[in-house]
């Protein structure tokens, strides 16, 4: 029932999407002519990797430059569009494809890299117990403010608490989070 939910919700919602993916995708080639989507390898379901996709929001090979993967506030890779799409969090909407495609779930912990998953103690490890998500219980309590092991301890209580009115409840509160600035903003996250 859930993966019919994930694909009935994330179909209309690239249908819905479409015009403002369509728009950020000429802003993004009209601001240097690169590729419109990044493609990234990230960890999900079981601890296997997928290709996640997103609008591209810095410039072209920005991952060999500077702070590398991680993207801190007001970095100079960011491209112009790349800031109004990232404070929108409108990079994110080509995960609605990762979602139909099965890789990912409307609802989870975000989906990370190897490098991270490498890291994590047994018990952090139990985010992969789920498929990743596009939006989750980290997301909608700061994300990117909050401590990196807070995330992860989030995201663990989330993975041993799930159930379709918690789903609900983050749903809910995702769009009030994206609004009120703490829900991504410009600090954190990965190269995009």
């Amino acid at each position: 029932m859930n993966r019919a939910l994930d694909v009935t919700a994330a179909g209309v919602g690239l249908a819905l999407v479409s015009p403002a993916l369509a728009a950020a995708a000429v802003a993004i080639k009209l601001s240097d002519g690169g590729p419109v989507f990044y493609r990234q390898q990230r960890v999900g379901l079981n601890g296997n990797e997928f290709e996640l996709l997103k609008l591209r929001t810095m410039e072209v090979g920005a991952e060999t430059r500077g702070a590398g993967l991680a993207v801190n506030e007001g970095d100079p890779r960011i491209t112009r569009a790349g800031r109004i799409l990232r404070r929108l969090s409108i990079d994110e909407l080509p995960q609605l494809w990762n979602v139909v495609r099965g890789e990912m779930s409307l609802i989870g912990p975000r989906p990370t890299l190897a490098y991270q998953v490498e890291r994590y103690t047994p018990r952090q490890r139990r985010r992969l117990d789920v498929k990743p998500g596009i939006t989750g219980w980290a997301q909608i309590h700061g994300r990117a403010r909050i401590p990196w092991e807070d995330r992860i301890e989030l995201d663990v209580w989330y993975v041993e608490h799930r159930s379709p009115w918690l789903d609900l409840k983050i749903l809910a509160r995702t769009p009030l989070a994206l609004f009120a600035g703490t829900y991504k903003g410009e600090t954190g996250g990965w190269c995009g």
